[in-house]
């Protein structure tokens, strides 16, 4: 065993012991991480394990934050091979890694493979493949929450891993014409070439936010601007009127300064909280092969606040 690896599997070794302490089991039916950075406000190891218990399971759900752990992000794929070696049920993966994480992989479900990023990961049968249920929690929560929305032209903000699952989803809900702008021009032009080629929709970069809000229905933000970690709006706020719909990403704040303005202007909102419900009731699925309650999720959700 490489020693990165035997590092990391004896720092998860330890991770799983201190949270079955918690929990008070010696063993349990599943073992699952979520992989990523600054993750330990995260709610998803409280819907797992709780879903988990509802159904007469039990789950242990641990975090392996790099930044907790000391690692650098060449230590990916050490980590991904230390939750294989630990007979891991899968993993959860979020910023920075989600697209990192693809070359760590053996093979990619459909919907990964046209979104080109990855969120889940399941072991099974000696492989390791990856999932998005990014996209599918965007798609749902936007289903149950916006429904009869115009969706002719929507801006996107942000061109990352989830960024990619957002995209995919807004044209897959229906949107004819959708522009995405990110702070790298580079990023947002690869995003919208993979978007037009997996969907056949008119996706175009863009560079002047004024220009693309002027004339949209609606749009979404996919950034990290909003968090607390990153205060403010991802574009200025005079940018926004009344007759757009306002989505985002972000479940940590709750309600981000966008949604607040938003809210003040009268448009209709969906806020994050939903994507991250739904993300986590197809990856429970995923690693369970069981059916996951949407509610229950959501209660889980709530209670662990």
């Amino acid at each position: 065993m490489p020693a990165a690896v035997h590092s990391i599997v004896a720092s998860f070794r330890d991770l799983i012991a201190e949270k079955r302490s918690v929990l008070r089991q010696s063993e349990s039916d599943m073992v699952v991480g979520l992989v990523g950075r600054s993750i330990q406000s995260s709610r998803t190891p409280a819907m797992h394990e709780r879903e988990a218990a509802r159904l007469g399971l039990s789950s242990t759900y641990v975090l392996a934050d790099f930044d907790r752990l000391h690692l650098t992000d060449d230590d990916l794929p050490a980590c991904i091979a230390a939750a294989r070696e630990l007979g891991f049920n899968g993993l959860n993966v979020t910023h920075p890694f989600k697209q990192q994480v693809l070359s760590c992989l053996g093979e990619l479900a459909s919907e990964a493979a046209a979104i080109g990023a990855v969120n889940t990961v399941v072991f099974s049968g000696g492989k390791a493949t990856g999932h998005n249920t990014d996209c599918w929690g965007f798609a749902e929560s936007f289903r149950r929450e916006m429904v009869g929305i115009p969706l002719d032209r929507v801006t996107q903000f942000g061109a990352g891993g989830a960024g990619a699952a957002v995209a995919y989803a807004l044209l897959e809900l229906g949107v004819k014409s959708l522009s995405i702008i990110d702070t790298d021009p580079s990023r947002s032009r690869l995003l919208a070439e993979k978007m037009c080629m997996a969907t056949g929709k008119a996706v175009r970069a863009e560079t002047d936010a004024a220009a693309a809000l002027r004339t949209a229905d609606g749009l979404v933000n996919t950034t990290p601007v909003g968090m607390a970690k990153y205060p403010g709006l991802p574009f200025p706020a005079e940018y926004l009127r009344p007759g757009h719909w306002v989505a985002e990403i972000i479940y940590f704040p709750p309600e981000t300064e966008l949604l607040r303005h938003a809210r003040q202007l009268g448009c209709k909102v969906l806020p994050g909280i939903g994507m991250a419900i739904g993300q986590a009731v197809r990856a429970f699925e995923l690693f369970t092969g069981r059916a996951a309650d949407m509610r229950a999720m959501a209660r889980h959700f709530e209670a662990a606040a």
